[in-house]
């Protein structure tokens, strides 16, 4: 045991050496760091990571590993079914007297910060987003329910604070305690669904920061204008890295800041900026209203008249629901762990609207292969589609997924990519291939009309009384 006690700095969804004040302050005292990751699933219930995620924090694990590795440190690994026996444990091993973190604002993460910092000497840290929820306040103290005043109130605050230069080196304790194998947690799938995700997804912290780069460098400026079609790749696809932290959105945000000025100023840059301030949204709606995982942020929406349809379900998940947008984007997601916003906008739509299948189920089959499943994005995003969150799409605005894809694939080359069976149809067949002279013996038909599908969803929302 280290005659200084050292430090335990516990990561969570910080997977970085870079803006984390915890480390930062732990390395400044001189002290010993102890870094340590705790995987405790049986805690978070219905919220425990999902195949997908559990894949992708496999590697962010190793990745992360190796990067402490070169400063002369090392993860130290335990599990359990509650976050605060497991650190008493290594406090009592090691002689640690005290514990640092990043605060996290999911309901479950809240929880347990509250319990560990009863027991335990624990200082926090601000880091996980642009800006704490309770931050950012309307008029009257209260909390933001629409996206455009909290999006204007955030830039009347000014910039984030400046993100952190990570560490340049960690002093080691005298003696290591135990760290259970990455191995032995079996993240990883035993049967082989995975394959499509080791060409899709950075496998070294090299490659992380390079993906990074390459988006702000060469593509952010035109993404305003290119995100919005998923055969282009106009997206950041940043997202998982922005989920497990290892790349914060205070660094991504100066980082853009920097670059458009550089430029001249770009409104692409704007735009995706703009998109982390919706991400910090969703966590300051969840923060404030932390039943919104599961339940109607509309009060009202808890008595619509969903169906119960698990063949359509099936069908929904397995990409085989006859609209081809809808079914290239859910095998893309099967197939990537990951889905184009358009598309994941789409398919929520055709769930919920014309499916008339609860957004719950939705959300549970995205937490599941979703690499960057996020519990209030995830949450917010299908409340949003679902008309029945904030500042949400009202439910007779209902996507026709025809329109949709004639619009933003108009030639169907991102149709074309994750529906082989659809390759030789002509730009203007593949959107609607039943109308097709020859429609594809090896596709299905549709799975409802969407003309009589929105009718049905207008009449059950005219059911509900506000």
């Amino acid at each position: 045991m280290s005659t200084v006690p050292p430090i335990l700095v516990c990561f969570r969804n910080d997977l970085r050496l870079e803006d984390h004040p915890a480390l930062h302050a732990a390395a400044a005292t001189g002290r010993p760091v102890i870094p340590v990751y705790l995987y405790c699933p049986e805690s978070e219930g219905r919220w425990a990571p999902g195949g997908a995620t559990r894949w992708y924090l496999h590697h962010a694990l190793r990745i992360f590993q190796e990067q402490l590795e070169q400063l002369g440190s090392t993860l130290i690994l335990r599990s359990g079914p509650e976050a605060l026996p497991l650190l008493q444990q290594l406090m009592e091993e090691t002689g640690a007297t005290e514990v640092y973190w990043i605060r996290r604002f999911d309901p479950h993460t809240r929880d347990q910060d509250t319990a560990v910092k009863k027991a335990l000497s624990l200082t926090s840290f601000s880091a996980s987003l642009l800006r704490e929820p309770h931050e950012v306040q309307n008029l009257s103290g209260g909390f933001y329910k629409v996206f455009t005043p909290f999006y204007k109130k955030q830039l009347s605050l000014g910039d984030p604070e400046a993100p952190l230069a990570a560490p340049k080196q960690l002093q080691a304790p005298e003696q290591w305690p135990r760290s259970e194998a990455l191995e032995d947690w079996s993240l990883l799938p035993q049967i082989s669904w995975d394959s499509g995700f080791y060409e899709f997804w950075p496998q070294t912290a090299a490659n992380v920061e390079d993906w990074v780069d390459r988006f702000l460098a060469e593509r952010v400026g035109d993404y305003k204008d290119e995100r919005d079609f998923p055969a282009e790749p106009g997206t950041s696809r940043l997202s998982a890295a922005l989920h497990f932290g290892q790349v914060s959105s205070r660094s991504l945000w100066h980082e853009a800041q920097s670059r458009g000025a550089a430029l001249g100023g770009l409104v692409g840059t704007e735009a995706w900026t703009r998109q982390l301030v919706w991400r910090d949204f969703a966590h300051h709606l969840l923060y404030h209203q932390p039943h919104l995982d599961w339940h109607p942020m509309q009060e009202h929406f808890a008595d619509f008249p969903w169906k119960e349809n698990d063949e359509w379900l099936r069908r929904w998940q397995q990409g085989e629901t006859g609209y081809p947008i809808v079914d290239a984007a859910m095998r893309e997601l099967w197939t990537t762990g990951w889905m184009h916003n358009r598309c994941r906008m789409i398919v929520a739509s055709f769930l919920v609207k014309d499916l008339l299948l609860p957004w719950q189920q939705g959300a549970l089959w995205f937490w599941d292969t979703l690499v960057d499943a996020d519990l209030a994005n995830n949450s917010f995003g299908w409340q949003w589609a679902a008309g029945c969150g904030a500042d949400a799409a009202p439910y007779f605005r209902i996507f026709n997924p025809i329109l949709q894809s004639k619009k933003f694939d108009a030639q169907g080359e991102y149709i074309r990519h994750w529906i082989p069976e659809l390759k030789g149809l002509s730009p203007k067949q593949i959107h609607a291939p039943w109308e097709a002279p020859l429609p594809p013996r090896n596709y299905p038909a549709p799975i409802v009309d969407h003309k009589m599908a929105r009718d049905a969803a207008l009449e059950a929302l005219g059911t509900l009384k506000k």
